[in-house]
């Protein structure tokens, strides 16, 4: 009987696959994956060689061969460029500890210009419901400073598909900040400092990045709220782009014979000094479906676990209504005495203004003298000052003092005999300076006589005791709080100073936290019930300055509104007839803060748009429920079509009923706009100027510059 061998071949060519199948997966990468996510390492070299999101099928890092690890900078005495590639070095051990872990090292690692250094680094990376986390630890036995290490490192980021495109999109100045990296890529750090274009993030607005696609994200994010070091998100196209003034990315996998290719890579900022060990903050990565809102999300998750609720007066929460007012600046225009600022009180009052917002009271006027927080005596004497928001307050108006302790006026003696000590440096001993501004005079608006100052150093417990004592100046005037300006703002990210209570480098920004702390403290002694407020501050310092100020435009998209709708946020209004920001402050649930002259007017100056400030309040207070206590959503849960330019936002009240606010953004046009709530029963519709609630279909005639509301009955 004859046999037939094609059982047999079958058979042998089965065991053929499975044995070339099983070393291409287990001899040559290393592999996590669940439900959502599948990360690979090359066992060679450690490199992360693939990313998938299983869910969407985005293959994120496709071609292993452009596959990094990591990559350091250690500097040598002569020779400072002096990176550590991961391409060039070899694992001391790649292992799969458990199903959701591997954990890799690489030892004496090869410098491209300092021969083999004593230099370990040992990651752990761990994917636990499609949360992607990569730690990391560097033993620094050499006798450099490691001053950065990238890590992890993407060498071949890609979009969903060719036809895709991505933005990095990351929290600004309190809006959502966009920048698009393909299908273009703009060059921002400088033809003649880089090889190829690139980007960079800093976390000192951003505890994370979203890398956006049209409908999906990838969330990453720095895993330590307290800011540690300085940390930037990197982004670097090569070879290049294809054409310099459309800065158009190649399509293709090549161009001119060379791999093009996106770069993202995490730098830590981490000064590892001689015979030390640091430990970097963890880098968590998720993917997500949907737009910028799915990412925060991810944010939100995470922050609930550690934002500390803040404490902020109950009138401060409350619908409500500020002035801003500025009566002196480094030239010496001494606009409003002391003794004159009773009436712009009794004018505020008569006005239904809470809160006036005193700018330029101290010595040296606005953004001149600090931070000296002494009476000027160019507007009169402290007592007067004193008595002044006494009498004020008595009628029902705040006093909410502006003041600045991170800058150090250049042109006085107390820095020239004092304040030095305190001032950051760069590692070259030369201070670094913040440019100031100018005001008013020709010659300091062409900035000839400006006031430049030194940064502070608010990392050093020594100058947190002078700045402490300045605050304390303010608290004994009786205000009812102060506005710190530019409170997350340093000017630089590093101070290379000696004798500043610790081990130079020092990362400004982490003396941030244990500077609000102090004054808290300080103002929970003198003054319960003080409140806190910043401009743009930052989410990390909400629990401390739990009120923030700042400015919007018409497109800025409210990321901070969304991440915390409860929190006290305030919007400046300039316009001689400002319906726009008002209805933007109506649309984005912000305090209103009435600024005419550039905050340098009365509160009458601008009849129109006090007018106008006035019925959107009315109307807030009204339907509280909904544009005040309820959840601000923005566009999430309704839709709205519009034949003109218009912007929308969602409420949503604990009982489930819903509000959408619409805005007419066309200066001289009605416009007619569709609101679509699903499955909603009856609505009503009310407007700023006829705030009576009355039966509507969802389709709205809004007339130029105006608002509607809409609510579920």
């Amino acid at each position: 009987m004859k046999t037939s061998l094609f059982p047999v071949r079958i058979f042998e060519v089965s065991i053929l696959f499975f044995i070339l199948t099983t070393q291409a997966a287990f001899a040559g990468e290393v592999t996590l994956e669940d439900h959502s996510l599948r990360v690979s390492f090359d066992s060679d070299s450690g490199a992360l060689t693939r990313l998938e999101n299983r869910m969407t099928h985005w293959t994120i890092e496709r071609r292993p061969d452009l596959g990094v690890s990591f990559r350091l900078f250690a500097p040598l005495p002569n020779h400072r460029f002096s990176p550590i590639l991961g391409q060039k070095q070899r694992v001391a051990f790649i292992k799969k500890i458990s199903d959701n872990e591997v954990r890799i090292q690489w030892k004496n690692l090869a410098s491209e210009n300092g021969g083999i250094l004593p230099l370990t680094v040992t990651a752990d990376v761990t994917l636990t419901n499609g949360i992607l986390t990569f730690s990391a630890t560097l033993e620094n036995h050499s006798q450099l400073t490691v001053e950065t290490m990238d890590y992890p490192y993407f060498g071949d980021f890609n979009p969903p598909s060719r036809n895709s495109s991505m933005e990095v999109e990351t929290v600004g100045y309190r809006g959502l900040a966009s920048d698009e990296i393909y299908p273009t890529f703009e060059n921002v750090m400088g033809y003649w400092g880089v090889d190829f274009p690139t980007k960079t993030i800093d976390n000192t607005r951003n505890l994370f990045c979203l890398i956006q696609a049209p409908r999906e994200g990838l969330y990453v994010e720095m895993h330590d709220p307290t800011e540690p070091y300085l940390l930037q998100y990197t982004f670097e196209e090569h070879p290049g782009t294809v054409s310099l003034l459309g800065n158009q990315v190649p399509r293709a996998d090549k161009i001119s014979g060379l791999p093009a290719h996106l770069e993202f890579r995490i730098c830590h900022f981490i000064f590892a000094h001689p015979d030390t060990t640091v430990k970097l903050v963890p880098i968590v990565l998720r993917g997500y479906e949907g737009d910028w809102h799915a990412g925060v999300d991810c944010y939100k998750e995470w922050r609930a676990t550690w934002f500390k609720p803040p404490q902020a007066p109950d009138w401060a929460k409350d619908i409500h209504s500020w002035m801003q007012l500025q009566i002196n600046s480094p030239e010496q225009n001494y606009l409003v005495p002391y003794t004159n600022l009773v009436q712009y009180g009794v004018e505020c009052a008569s006005n239904g203004v809470s809160a006036i917002q005193l700018v330029g009271w101290n010595h040296g006027g606005q953004d001149g003298g600090d931070p000296a927080q002494d009476t000027d005596p160019g507007l009169g004497t402290w007592q007067e000052l004193h008595d002044a928001i006494a009498q004020i307050q008595a009628k029902g108006v705040k006093i909410i003092l502006f003041g600045k302790l991170n800058w150090a006026d250049l042109t006085t003696a107390w820095y020239t005999n004092e304040l030095y000590k305190y001032a950051c440096t760069d590692p070259y001993g030369i201070p670094y300076q913040q440019p100031g501004y100018n005001y008013f005079t020709p010659t300091q608006l062409a900035a000839i006589n400006t006031h430049r100052r030194a940064i502070m150093d608010v990392l050093d417990p020594a100058y947190r005791d002078v700045a402490t004592r300045e605050f304390q100046k303010v608290l004994a005037l009786g205000s009812a709080g102060w506005l710190w300006d530019e409170v997350s703002g340093h000017a630089t990210e590093y101070n290379f100073a000696p004798d500043h209570g610790y081990t130079p480098p020092g990362f400004i920004y982490a003396g941030d936290i244990p500077m609000a702390e102090r004054l808290n403290a300080a103002a929970a002694a003198a003054h319960p019930g003080f409140l806190f407020a910043g401009e743009a501050v930052q989410d990390w310092l909400l629990p401390y300055y739990p009120f923030s100020y700042f400015r919007v435009r018409s497109g800025t998209v409210p990321v901070m509104r969304y991440i915390d709708p409860q929190s006290p946020e305030m919007v400046a209004v300039t316009g001689f007839d400002d319906r726009d920001m008002l209805n933007l402050i109506l649309l984005d649930r912000y305090i209103i803060s009435y600024e005419p002259f550039n905050f340098k007017g009365q509160i009458t100056d601008f009849p129109l748009t006090l007018a106008y400030g006035q019925k959107i309040d009315a109307l807030r207070r009204k339907y509280r429920a909904f544009l005040w206590d309820g959840d601000f959503r923005d566009k999430l849960g309704a839709d709205v079509t519009a034949d003109g330019a218009h912007r929308y936002s969602v409420f949503l009240v604990a009982n489930g009923k819903r509000a959408v606010v619409v805005i007419n953004q066309e200066f001289n046009k009605a416009i007619t706009a569709t609101v679509d709530l699903p499955k909603a029963g009856s609505l009503v519709m009310a407007t700023p100027e006829n705030p009576e609630a009355r039966p509507t279909s969802g389709t709205l005639k809004i007339p130029a510059r105006s608002a509607v509301v809409v609510m579920e009955e």
